[in-house]
């Protein structure tokens, strides 16, 4: 795995997913909470513009069974 700069870029080496998951969990836990939710926030519009894009207009609503 190599860290470039100080931009969180990662360039993992191939097969190496436990450091790829210790480089997230490093980068999430030096986010504050108002950065998270932000992104977080930001994830979700992206999420419902691909939707709209894409031809669902709506999110899945749960439906209970009976």
């Amino acid at each position: 795995m190599i860290l470039l700069d100080m931009r969180h870029i990662l360039q993992p080496s191939k097969g190496d997913e436990d450091a790829e998951i210790e480089f997230e969990l490093a980068y999430l836990a030096s986010l504050t909470l108002r950065q998270r939710f932000q992104m977080m926030e930001t994830k979700s519009r992206e999420l419902r513009a691909l939707l709209v894009k894409n031809g669902y207009k709506f999110t899945p609503r749960i439906i209970q069974r009976s």
